[in-house]
């Protein structure tokens, strides 16, 4: 599934109010952080990621590498923060994706 541009703009502005759970130190990026992730798109749908100035990978790095092992989308990055979004296999998680824009 390939978000489209109202799409995005929907996700960037109900992402806007939250704050990442997410930090991502001098360690990196490793299999734990990513499986945690993952449960947290299971059952948010969409979170935030700071990079903390301290780490020697970038966001956009970053994104990439969690898109591909979880499938997810990056929604945006600005500076330090990447925000997510992956719709929910459960019904009962499934909020924002239930009021996602369909395509034309």
């Amino acid at each position: 599934m390939k978000l489209t541009g109202k799409q995005k703009r929907f996700l960037r502005s109900k992402a806007h109010h939250l704050d990442p759970i997410f930090q991502i130190g001098k360690n990196g990026l490793n299999p734990e952080v990513i499986v945690q992730i993952g449960e947290a798109l299971e059952k948010r749908e969409l979170i935030k990621i700071n990079l903390l100035q301290n780490t020697d990978e970038t966001a956009d790095e970053v994104a990439e590498e969690i898109e591909a092992e979880l499938g997810c989308h990056a929604v945006q990055v600005i500076g330090r923060v990447i925000v997510l979004f992956q719709p929910s296999s459960q019904e009962k998680y499934q909020r924002i994706s239930t009021e996602l824009p369909l395509k034309k």
